[in-house]
C-alpha cells in the first residue's frame, strides 16, 4: 500500500526498500471543465542537479525534446498532449543505480505549455498527483496529491528525489512558479533561447 504525503513530507525510498534499483515517476492530471479556447498541454519533465541545485549541462534537462539522458539513468516516456484518460498522464522511469554521481537530486516538475499565448494556469487543473513505482513489481510505493492550492501559477516543482547518506530519499514539494518552463529553467540554471 502506497504512502500517501502531504506537502513538504520526505520519506525513505531504498532503506525502506531494500533492493530498489528502478522506479517509475508518475504525474496525472485533470482539467476542469473550463473553456480556455485551446487544448490544456501539460508537460512533465525532470531536473537531474548537482551540489549546488543546478544542472551541470543542459543534458541534464530530461523533457520532451530531450528524452533520455546519456546515463540512461533518467528516461522520459513521451509527451501526452491532451492529458486525456484514467492513471498517468506522462511517465518518467529512473535507474537509481545509474544516476551519475554528481548528480544528488532530481527535481520533477510539470508545466503548461503555452499557458499565456492560450491564457491557461495550475488554477483550471484538479487531481494533480505524482507517484513513485517499484518496476521491479509494479507496487506503488508513494503518492502524493497536489491538492488545489494553485491560482495562477504555470510551473510546480512537484517533488524530487535526493541522496541522502548513501540512500535515496523523497520530498513533495509542490511549488508553484510563474512563468513556465522558462522560469523553472532559469531557476535550474538552464539557459533558454
Amino acid at each position: 500500500m502506497p504512502i500517501n504525503l502531504s506537502k513538504g513530507q520526505k520519506v525513505d525510498l531504498t532503506k525502506k526498500n531494500p533492493g530498489l534499483k528502478s522506479i517509475m515517476v508518475g504525474l496525472g492530471w485533470d482539467v476542469n471543465a473550463f473553456d480556455s479556447g485551446a487544448d490544456f498541454d501539460l508537460d512533465a519533465a525532470a531536473f537531474m542537479l548537482g551540489a549546488n541545485g543546478r544542472c551541470p549541462t543542459e543534458k541534464e534537462f530530461i523533457f520532451y525534446g530531450n528524452l533520455e539522458h546519456t546515463s540512461g539513468a533518467v528516461k522520459h516516456m513521451g509527451d501526452n498532449l491532451t492529458g486525456e484518460g484514467e492513471g498517468d498522464d506522462e511517465q518518467i522511469e529512473v535507474d537509481l543505480t545509474a544516476i551519475p554521481s554528481n548528480v544528488e537530486r532530481i527535481a520533477f516538475t510539470v508545466t503548461i505549455y503555452d499557458a499565456e499565448p492560450r491564457r491557461q494556469n495550475f488554477g483550471q487543473v484538479s487531481n494533480s498527483f505524482i507517484r513513485i513505482v517499484d518496476t521491479s513489481n509494479n507496487s506503488e510505493l508513494i503518492r502524493y496529491d497536489l491538492g488545489e492550492d494553485f491560482s495562477i501559477e504555470t510551473a510546480v516543482v512537484v517533488g524530487e528525489i535526493y541522496r541522502h547518506n548513501g540512500e535515496w530519499k523523497f520530498n513533495a514539494i509542490g511549488s508553484g512558479f510563474q512563468g513556465g518552463l522558462a522560469a523553472l529553467c532559469g531557476h535550474y540554471g538552464i539557459e533558454v533561447a
